[in-house]
C-alpha cells in the first residue's frame, strides 16, 4: 500500500515508531547501493552506542502518558487527633539509564578497508540536547576534518537542525552532501512537507561515477513493506504536530483518498 503523501509522510516522524522506520531506511538504502557499488566499494551498517537518560528517554519511544496529580484527603474524623492532612502520592518519573544503538552506514574500499563515505540518517537523539546530539556532532566535526565524504539525511521537523554556514534555508527536510575534496562547501538539498523528496548522488572518490540514491522510492518502500498504513491512524493529527496551513492541506489530501 504506497503512502498518501506525495514525499515524506509526516507520521513516520514520530518518536514512539521512527527506531523502526530509521532501521528499515538504512537496511533498505545498504541494500539499493550493494550492487551500484561493487566491485571497488562494499557498504557496511554500523553502530554507535550510548546510554540516555531523564527526560531524554521520551526521545526514543518511551511512554509519555503518566498523569500527575496531587489530591488531598478533606475527610478528616474530628475525634482523631490528626496533625497533618493525609496526603495521596502522586505519580511522578525517575530517571532511568538506557543502552542506546543508533546505525549508519560506512562505504569503505575493498582493497584498503577506507571509509570513503559516511551515510547518517538523522534521529529525534541528534536534534536534541543530550549525549546523543554531543556524540553525533563529534563525528561530524571528526568526518569534516577528515578525507571521508559525508551524507546527511534529515527526514524529521521537529528539533534544532545541525549546522551549517553560509545561506539561511528554512524548510521541513534537508539532505547534507558534504564531499572531502570541495569542503568547506557542500550540497545541500532543502525541501518541505509537499514536495517529493529529492534523489541525489552518492559522493565516492573524484574519480568515480557517483551512482544515485532514489530516497523517496526508498522510503515509499518503507512504508509499505513495514505495514505503516495498518498501523497508522490518520483520523488522528501526526506526531509531531503540522502547522496551520500544513494541517489544512494534510487534511484535504486524506480526505480525497478515503483517509479521514
Amino acid at each position: 500500500m504506497p503512502s498518501p503523501f506525495p514525499g515524506m509522510n509526516p507520521y513516520l516522524e514520530n518518536p514512539a515508531t521512527w527506531s523502526d522506520v530509521h532501521n528499515r531506511l538504512i537496511n533498505n538504502l545498504a541494500n539499493s547501493l550493494s550492487s551500484k557499488l561493487r566491485p571497488k566499494y562494499y557498504i557496511a551498517v554500523e553502530e554507535r552506542i550510548y546510554e540516555t537518560s531523564g527526560e531524554e528517554s521520551t526521545l526514543i519511544g518511551i511512554s509519555d502518558d503518566l498523569v500527575i496529580q496531587t489530591q488531598t484527603n478533606k475527610s478528616i474524623n474530628s475525634n482523631l487527633a490528626v496533625v497533618n492532612p493525609t496526603t495521596k502520592p502522586i505519580t511522578v518519573k525517575v530517571p532511568l539509564t538506557l543502552t542506546q544503538k543508533e546505525a549508519y552506514l560506512e562505504v569503505r574500499e575493498v582493497a584498503t578497508r577506507q571509509v570513503i563515505t559516511t551515510i547518517e540518517i538523522l534521529s529525534p537523539k541528534n536534534k536534541a540536547s543530550g549525549e546523543g546530539r554531543q556524540k553525533y556532532e563529534t563525528k561530524r566535526q571528526k568526518i569534516f576534518a577528515s578525507l571521508t565524504n559525508l551524507v546527511e539525511i534529515d527526514l524529521l521537523r521537529q528539533g534544532r537542525y545541525l549546522p551549517f554556514y553560509g545561506t539561511e534555508v528554512a524548510s521541513d527536510y534537508r539532505i547534507l552532501i558534504s564531499r572531502s575534496n570541495t569542503r568547506p562547501n557542500a550540497d545541500l538539498y532543502a525541501f518541505n512537507l509537499p514536495e517529493k523528496i529529492p534523489s541525489f548522488p552518492l559522493p565516492l572518490r573524484s574519480e568515480d561515477v557517483e551512482p544515485v540514491v532514489e530516497l523517496s522510492k526508498l522510503v515509499d518502500e518503507v512504508y509499505d513493506l513495514g505495514s505503516f498504513d495498518l498501523r497508522i491512524d490518520y483520523s488522528r493529527p501526526p506526531v509531531p504536530s503540522l502547522s496551520a496551513e500544513y494541517s489544512v492541506w494534510a487534511n484535504d489530501l486524506l480526505q480525497k483518498q478515503g483517509l479521514r
